[in-house]
């Protein structure tokens, strides 16, 4: 059934949300671009340590989680969609083999490889992909991952249907027995938390969201199999996330 919102023509397109969102990520304009793209000098964690504290903490919660998978997850290599300026990168890089960042932003591609490149030897492998093909991914990356992580993206994406395409990118780019962990940020029933699907520009990280176990299911339906979910209604950068850590089903005779 559609929504009043959608009744009253007040909604834009999928294809226009895409295009309004790949220019703003790809024309860096100012503090507030800074900030929600996660660099590290940038405003937001200019006289603090958030900015390493973000990243420490979700492979702190990385590790919590994955041992619910029985033994260790393989850290050979690691995918981080949304990179940005490289927080998570410079936690989770270290003990991988390879750490593949995917970006919509050449700018935060570049930055996010020079705070790996500073921080340890692994190679880092960019991949700039376009919005309307993030499929491209699939067939450019050399192989699959072993890890599959993506923070801080979900709620940035122009819909929750484009949050299918990515969730069925990552089944296909993980391989047998991977693990990811992805955020996003979940509905309460009241208005404003539902998916805004207009007006990009104004709040990105307000643009999408899902009920919690609307997003399993589709994960479920995507090839990935949920196995733990931790909730933080709120913290230093917003409120309402959702962190779910999810497996690839081991498929004997591959």
């Amino acid at each position: 059934m559609l929504s009043r919102v959608s009744v009253a023509g007040l909604t834009e397109s999928g294809a226009k949300l895409t295009r309004e969102a790949q220019d703003y990520w790809r024309t860096p304009s100012g503090e507030n671009w800074k900030s929600n793209s996660h660099w590290r000098d940038a405003d937001a964690f200019a006289e603090n340590d958030l900015w390493s504290e973000v990243g420490r903490g979700h492979l702190e919660l990385f590790d919590r989680l994955a041992q619910v998978c029985g033994e260790p997850p393989r850290f050979g290599t690691v995918l981080e969609w949304g990179c940005g300026g490289g927080a998570n990168a410079v936690h989770f890089a270290p003990r991988s083999s390879r750490f593949v960042g995917v970006e919509i932003s050449q700018p935060s591609l570049d930055e996010c490889a020079r705070q790996v490149e500073a921080t340890c030897a692994t190679p880092f492998v960019p991949i700039l992909i376009d919005g309307d093909d993030p499929e491209s991914v699939v067939d450019r990356l050399d192989g699959t991952c072993d890890v599959f992580l993506c923070f801080y993206v979900f709620e940035l994406i122009p819909s929750p249907e484009y949050g299918a395409r990515l969730l069925g990118i990552a089944e296909r780019v993980l391989g047998d027995g991977g693990v990811a962990l992805i955020q996003f940020k979940y509905e309460t029933g009241a208005f404003l938390t539902r998916p805004r699907r207009r007006d990009y520009r104004r709040d990105p990280a307000a643009m999408t969201t899902y009920r919690i176990e609307a997003f399993w299911t589709l994960a479920q339906h995507c090839g990935l199999q949920p196995q733990v979910l931790h909730l933080v209604p709120r913290n230093e950068l917003d409120e309402r996330y959702a962190y779910l850590l999810l497996t690839k089903p081991t498929h004997v005779g591959r």
